[in-house]
């Protein structure tokens, strides 16, 4: 049925769930599993990007800042393929062929794209609850991806329980 499974995972602590979940879902199907990270700087808990305009513009802005900036978002972006990088493996040890990617922008519009250009069959990420006002503010980036994406979408929402927590059936 699946042939590639897109997976987005962010550092949440619901992303450890959505990854499981890809990785039940890929080994069932026998199926690829790409994991995609998306960096933004305009997201929590990403480094401020106020410095990241050229001194040109503002030349009462010191260097300093900025270059602390850019090595702060380079030891970032290091460290998050690291953690990508140990996904992939945990994938592979479990029989899965896996890979990853990690690109910045718009994390919604990455899905969609990656998912496109990479032909997925499903793609499976998390939803955090947004509603509201918050969920216009700060956007929704699993609702974009329900509207916009060329494939089916699994949305985890909350905790998947082990296989000792399902209730029996009756």
């Amino acid at each position: 049925m699946y042939h590639k499974i897109l997976v987005a995972v962010d550092k949440s602590e619901m992303s450890q769930y959505v990854f499981e979940h890809g990785v039940f879902l890929a080994k069932a199907a026998d199926a690829e599993l790409m994991l995609l990270h998306v960096l933004s700087p305009l997201e929590d808990p990403y480094i401020s990007p106020v410095f990241t305009q050229p001194d040109t513009l503002y030349p009462s802005v010191p260097t300093t800042p900025m270059d602390t900036y850019i090595q702060e978002w380079e030891e970032l972006k290091r460290q998050r393929l690291d953690w990508l990088r140990s996904l992939s493996d945990t994938a592979i040890n479990a029989g899965v062929k896996t890979g990853f990617t990690q690109n910045l922008g718009d994390a919604g519009k990455i899905i969609c794209e990656v998912a496109r250009n990479g032909l997925a069959d499903l793609i499976v990420v998390g939803r955090r609850g947004r509603t509201g006002i918050s969920e216009f503010l700060l956007g929704s980036v699993s609702n974009y991806v329900l509207h916009h994406a060329p494939c089916s979408i699994l949305t985890v929402q909350g905790r998947i329980p082990t296989t000792t927590e399902i209730p029996p059936r009756v």
